[in-house]
Parts: structure tokens; sequence; C-alpha cells
């Protein structure tokens, strides 16, 4: 099965992205919800988490406090690295399990931080989702109420855009309308198909 790795950078539309290759039939696994399966009360990962940065990462009825730990990690490159230490290596073997169990012609892995988490060999392909870093700005303000100094800081803590072009096999420009965005799933789900077929990459 051919395993098409999706990302982009923050607010550059990867959910309605594969959103529509899911409308199409293809299985779309999204690692940032393995991720929250990972971290749900009971599992080992969020024990070493806790263990690792304290108690005050669990909020009163014993859940990940999120807000929290993304202020302690978003500060701190050392402290992100403990963190993906803690996450990847569960992600990538939860992953692997997903995939085996699946049987389509090609699927689709959402990967937000594919470029900094060194996770591109698990893919055949990788396609990026790219928009201007202006548009993108104004993205991530709309969406997450933040004002322009504060979307400029997440961006900078991610991968920049020539990194993430540097690895695309296939670009999706998702600067447009979302009719234009569909037609361009719609080349690439062709695309994706007639590679599987072909046993090519």
């Amino acid at each position: 099965m051919l395993v098409i790795g999706l990302t982009g950078g923050i607010g550059s539309g990867k959910t309605a992205v594969s959103d529509a290759f899911q409308r199409r039939g293809i299985p779309v696994i999204d690692t940032d919800i393995l991720a929250r399966e990972l971290v749900k009360p009971g599992q080992p990962a969020l024990a070493e988490i806790v263990g690792t940065f304290g108690s005050a990462c669990l909020d009163p009825s014993g859940t990940l406090n999120r807000s929290y730990l993304r202020q302690t990690v978003f500060a701190d490159p050392a402290q992100r690295r403990r963190l993906e230490a803690i996450l990847h290596p569960r992600i990538r073997q939860t992953l692997a399990e997903r995939l085996a169990t699946l049987t389509a012609s090609y699927c689709l892995v959402v990967v937000p931080l594919l470029t900094e988490t060194a996770m591109a060999d698990l893919f055949h392909r990788i396609l990026v989702v790219d928009i201007p870093e202006d548009v993108q700005v104004q993205r991530v303000m709309t969406r997450d109420h933040v004002d322009k100094a504060h979307a400029r800081r997440i961006l900078r803590a991610q991968a920049t855009r020539a990194q993430r072009l540097a690895l695309a096999h296939d670009v999706l420009d998702n600067s447009d309308s979302l009719r234009e965005m569909d037609d361009q799933v719609a080349a690439l789900h062709e695309k994706y198909l007639a590679l599987s077929t072909e046993g090519g990459q």
C-alpha cells in the first residue's frame, strides 16, 4: 500500500485537504489524534510525562493539561525534545500498527511536524500543503484569536517553508479557494491511485 505523508505549517489547511481525500474514500490517519490517544488517563505515556514535567501537567480531573505543557515546551527547546522522546517512538509504533490493518490502494497520514520529527522514512511520498507566510499568519491570527507577533512566534518554532518544500514529492498550493484546493486533491488522488497500481513512487 502506498503511504502518503501529509504535512504543512500551522494554518495551511491540512485538515481541509485530508478531509477532501477522505471524501474520496481514502483512509486518513492523523498523528495528532494518535498522540491524544496516547496521553489519555491510564496510558504509560501520560505517567512518563508527569514523571518528567511534574504533576502540574495534570488538571484536577487527572487529564493532561495541554495548555500548561504547551507553554512549558514551547519556551524551551530542550524540554520540547524531552516530550518528543516520550511521544514520538510511541506514535511511530501505533502508526505502524494502524497501517498494518488497512487494505486500501493508498492512505494518507497527517503529520503536522513531519519535517521536525524525522518521520519521513515512514512514507513513500510526502505531500506538502503550502501557503505564503503572510497568508499563514493571517489565518493563525483569525483561527486562534492571537496577535501578529504571537502568530509569528508559532511559525518560528516550526520548520521553515523552505525546509518543508525540500522534502516534498508533491505540493498543494492552498492559498486560493476551497474549490481550487479540491481540484488539486482530485488530480493528486488520480495520481496516487495510478502509482499504487504501478507499485511505483
